[in-house]
Order: structure tokens, then C-alpha cells, then sequence
């Protein structure tokens, strides 16, 4: 079993315990996502702890995606209460890279695949190089950003 999920089941008993609602609940949610992906597919399956900081990765999108659509609909409590939920992902997930960590790892990248003279040809190959790097711990869309600002010049 994934020492990642057993950590989120311990953390959501002391939660519970310490009657820490916001925590709680967004322990429970995580829990169910991770538990939602072993069963998905033809058979179900126990996660690694990859594959549940990949659950935690998404979920940490979906909450920052809403806080943003919230404060745009002028609804700035319910945009609280996304990105407390957020922080609270954001605890299990590994330290998240620097914007200049990510440079350099698509500038290395690049010379690794020869992808410099070729434009936005190459995107491909760098995203599959750079991916498995910055996996949990960069948001994909910076990463693309940086290869596009990279192989655009």
C-alpha cells in the first residue's frame, strides 16, 4: 500500500480528532478521488505514491482553477475556502519547482534533444523529456510556457 495514502488516512483521523473541518474535509475528498482512481479502468488497482501525488497534483488544480473562477464571479468566500483547501493539498505534495528550476531543466532539455533549430516542431519531444522531471512538482502549463518561450527564440 501507498505510504502517501496512509499518511492522508492517519492525518484525516487527527484532523477529525482535532475537529479541524476544512482539513478534514479536504482529506476526506482527496481520499475519495485516490480510492475513485484505483477503481477507474477495467480492474481495479492499488496506486503508487506517483500515482497518488498525480491524484493530489490534479486536485490542487481543480481547487486554484475554482478559487480563480469564484473571485472572477465576485464570490470571494467560496474563493477562500478553494485556496484554503489548496494549502491544505499542497502539504502532500513534493516542493514545487522555481520558475528558473524550469528553465533550466527545458534548457537542458532542448540541447538533450537537438530541438533548438526546430521550432515548435520539437515541443513534443522536450514535453516528453522534461514531464517525467516535473512530475508533482511544477504545473504542466508553466512547463509548456517555458518550452514554447524557449524554442519560439
Amino acid at each position: 500500500m501507498s505510504t502517501l495514502k496512509d499518511r492522508l488516512r492517519t492525518d484525516l483521523t487527527t484532523a477529525m480528532k482535532a475537529r479541524d473541518a476544512v482539513r478534514s474535509s479536504t482529506l476526506r475528498m482527496v481520499l475519495t478521488a485516490i480510492t475513485n482512481a484505483e477503481v477507474a479502468g477495467k480492474e481495479q488497482r492499488e496506486l503508487s505514491d506517483d500515482d497518488v501525488i498525480g491524484v493530489l497534483s490534479t486536485e490542487s488544480k481543480k481547487r486554484r482553477e475554482a478559487a480563480v473562477a469564484f473571485e472572477d464571479g465576485g464570490r470571494s468566500e467560496m474563493a477562500a475556502k478553494e485556496r484554503a483547501e489548496a494549502e491544505v493539498i499542497a502539504d502532500y505534495l513534493p516542493q514545487q519547482l522555481t520558475p528558473a528550476e524550469i528553465a533550466g531543466i527545458v534548457t537542458a532539455a532542448v540541447e538533450q534533444t537537438g530541438a533548438a533549430g526546430e521550432g515548435m516542431k520539437g515541443m513534443g519531444r522536450v514535453m516528453g523529456v522534461v514531464q517525467p522531471q516535473v512530475k508533482g512538482r511544477a504545473d504542466g502549463a508553466a512547463v509548456a510556457a517555458e518550452v514554447r518561450r524557449q524554442l519560439g527564440s
